[in-house]
C-alpha cells in the first residue's frame, strides 16, 4: 500500500481543515518514526491544497504547524496529551495501535494502519470452525486488521450456510472528542454517544457490547457466554483485555502471523487465578500506593479519588505516585508500600509484577480486596471508567476477624469508625497508626504485632537508618590513615616481616 492510503493523508487533512486546526501533535510509536517525516511532508502539501482552495473565501491561507511526538510518557495506544500541551496542540493524530480510550481535553484523530492478512486461508478457517462449533459464532479482530473484514464477511457468506449464525463487530468512529460536561478532570465522565466501555449497554435492551474500539449488537434474549469468539489478530494486549474481560466464552484466534488457528489459552487462564491470588494478599495490605498510569484518560482523576476514599476506609494508609511508566526499580525505592494499585486504561492495566518488590493490582482488584462486602464471581473487569461511581463503596464496618489465606490465621480488620475525615476530603488515618495488626496464634493464644500503618511508622521501624550523625557533639573526631600498599601484602606488613 502506498504511504497516503495506509496513513489516510486525504482523511486525516480534511479532519483538520474542516475544524480549523493550525497547531497539530502527530504522535507516533516507535515502530512508526521511521516514516513520521514523509508523513508531516504529505500533509503539508495536502493541507496547503486544502489551504489554497478556501483562500478566496477565507482569505490568506494559513499554514498548519505540525509537530512530532514521540516516547509517550505511558503506554503507546493512549492519546499524549501531556506532550500535546508542551507544544499547545489544538488536537492530536495518533498513529499506530490504540485503545480507544476517551480523552481528557483534546479531540484525536486515530489512524489505526494496516496490517497485511491472508484474507482467503482466514476466511476458509472461519467457515470450518463454524461449521463444526455447533453454536453462534462472534468476529472480533485486532484493530490493524479493520480493513479486511468486508472482504471475509463476503467469503464467509458464500460458503457458509445462511442458516449458521455469524455476528461480526464494527469499529468505533475515529474521532474522539472530549466529553463537555467533564471541564473539570476532577470531576465524573459521561460517556457519550460513541464511546462506551467494556460490556457497557447504549441500549435499553442491554444486548450492545464494546471494548478496545470494537462494538457489536447481540439479538435480543442471548448473552455473550452463548458465543463463540473468534478473534483475528495477534496475542497483543488488546486480545489479553478480550480474554480477561469475557473469560467465560468459549475463545479460538487466528493468527496472522503464523496463519494458524490457536485455541490453547491455559497460559492465560493462570493469570486469572494469579490475580485472586493478588486480590487476597491485597487484602493483608497495610500500606497502598496508587500509581497514575495515564494522564490523559478521561475520569481518571475521579477514579484516584475514588480508590483513596475507598482504601482509607478500609482502615488503610494510601500513597499516590506519578511516575510514569512503572518499573521495579522506581517502585523499589517505595519499600513501605504492600501493594500497588494501577490507575490506567485497559490495555496496560495488566501489569507483570512478578519481579516486582511489592504487586500491582488493577481498580477492579481493589475494590474486591478494600471493599469486603464483594466477591469475586469470575467476571473481571478491565476498564476503569466502568467503576467509576457517584457514591463512594461501603467498607466493611464490622470488628469480626477475618481469615487470611496469605497468612493461614485470622486477622482483626479495621472498624471504619476509628476513620476521621480531614479537611480536603481525604480521610487520613489518626488513631490506629499506632495499632499494629494483630494475628492470633491457635496455639499459644498469643498477640504477634503486624505491619507498619503508614510510611513514617515504617521508616521509625527500621533497623538501619542511614549514617548516624550527631550534632551534639561539636568536637572534630581524629582521623586514622588507612593501610597503603596491595592486599596481598601492605607496607605495614612487609616491614612486619623484614
Amino acid at each position: 500500500m502506498d504511504l497516503e492510503s495506509t496513513y489516510e493523508i486525504d482523511r486525516v487533512a480534511g479532519f483538520i481543515s474542516a475544524r480549523g486546526f493550525r497547531r497539530v501533535a502527530l504522535q507516533f510509536p516507535d515502530n512508526l518514526l521511521k516514516d513520521s517525516t514523509r508523513i508531516v511532508a504529505a500533509l503539508h502539501e495536502k493541507l496547503r491544497s486544502f489551504s489554497q482552495l478556501h483562500a478566496g473565501r477565507n482569505g490568506d491561507a494559513k499554514d498548519v504547524k505540525l509537530y512530532v511526538m514521540a516516547d509517550t510518557m505511558y503506554g503507546n495506544c493512549c492519546v499524549d496529551e501531556v506532550g500535546a500541551s508542551h507544544a499547545n496542540a489544538d488536537c492530536v493524530i495518533h498513529y499506530g495501535h490504540t485503545c480507544f480510550s476517551p480523552t481528557s481535553t483534546l479531540p484525536a484523530f486515530l489512524v489505526l494502519g494496516k496490517a497485511s492478512l491472508n484474507v482467503p486461508l482466514c476466511a476458509q478457517t472461519l467457515c470450518e470452525y463454524t461449521i463444526k462449533a455447533g453454536k453462534p459464532i462472534l468476529v472480533l479482530y485486532g484493530l490493524e486488521y479493520t480493513h479486511t473484514i468486508t472482504e471475509i464477511k463476503a467469503s464467509v457468506g458464500a460458503q457458509v450456510c445462511s442458516e449458521l449464525e455469524v455476528h461480526y463487530a464494527d469499529i468505533m468512529s475515529p474521532i474522539i472528542t472530549p466529553p463537555e460536561n467533564c471541564s473539570s478532570m476532577n470531576e465524573q465522565p459521561e460517556l457519550s454517544d460513541g464511546q462506551c466501555a467494556n460490556g457497557c449497554s447504549i441500549e435499553v435492551n442491554d444486548a450492545t457490547y464494546c471494548v478496545g474500539g470494537l462494538k457489536w449488537s447481540l439479538p435480543v434474549g442471548h448473552r455473550i457466554e452463548d458465543y463463540l469468539i473468534f478473534y483475528v489478530g495477534s496475542d497483543d494486549p488488546a486480545f489479553a483485555n478480550i480474554l480477561m474481560t469475557y473469560n467465560a466464552c468459549e475463545i479460538v484466534r487466528y493468527d496472522a502471523t503464523e496463519d494458524n488457528l490457536v485455541n490453547d489459552f491455559s497460559q492465560q487462564k493462570r493469570i486469572l487465578k494469579r490475580r485472586y491470588f493478588l486480590i487476597e494478599k491485597a487484602k493483608d495490605a497495610s500500606i497502598i500506593g496508587i500509581l497514575v498510569g495515564t494522564l490523559g484518560v478521561a475520569g481518571y482523576l475521579h477514579m484516584i479519588h475514588q480508590m483513596k476514599d475507598l482504601i482509607t476506609r478500609a482502615g488503610k494508609k494510601a500513597y499516590t505516585f506519578v511516575m510514569g511508566r512503572p518499573n521495579p526499580a522506581k517502585l523499589a525505592n517505595f519499600p513501605e508500600c504492600d501493594i500497588f494499585v494501577y490507575v490506567s486504561c485497559a490495555q496496560t492495566a495488566l501489569l507483570d509484577s512478578k519481579e516486582f518488590l511489592a504487586p500491582v493490582i488493577t481498580p477492579f482488584e481493589a475494590m474486591i480486596a478494600f471493599g469486603r462486602g464483594s466477591e469475586w464471581t469470575g467476571a473481571y473487569v478491565t476498564e476503569f471508567r466502568d467503576l467509576i461511581t457517584s457514591s463512594p463503596m461501603e467498607a466493611k464496618n464490622q470488628s469480626e476477624a477475618r481469615f487470611s489465606f496469605i497468612q493461614g490465621g485470622y486477622v482483626e480488620d479495621v472498624e471504619q469508625q476509628e476513620v476521621e475525615e480531614v479537611e480536603d476530603g481525604v480521610s487520613a488515618l489518626v488513631n490506629i497508626t499506632e495499632k499494629a495488626l494483630r494475628v492470633r496464634d491457635k496455639d499459644s493464644q498469643t498477640l504477634m504485632p503486624g505491619t507498619a500503618k503508614s510510611g513514617a511508622e515504617y521508616f521509625a521501624t527500621r533497623s538501619y537508618h542511614g549514617l548516624d550523625i550527631h550534632p551534639e557533639n561539636n568536637f572534630s573526631e581524629p582521623f586514622l590513615i588507612g593501610k597503603s600498599g596491595r592486599a596481598s601484602g601492605y607496607k605495614n606488613e612487609t616491614a612486619q616481616k623484614s
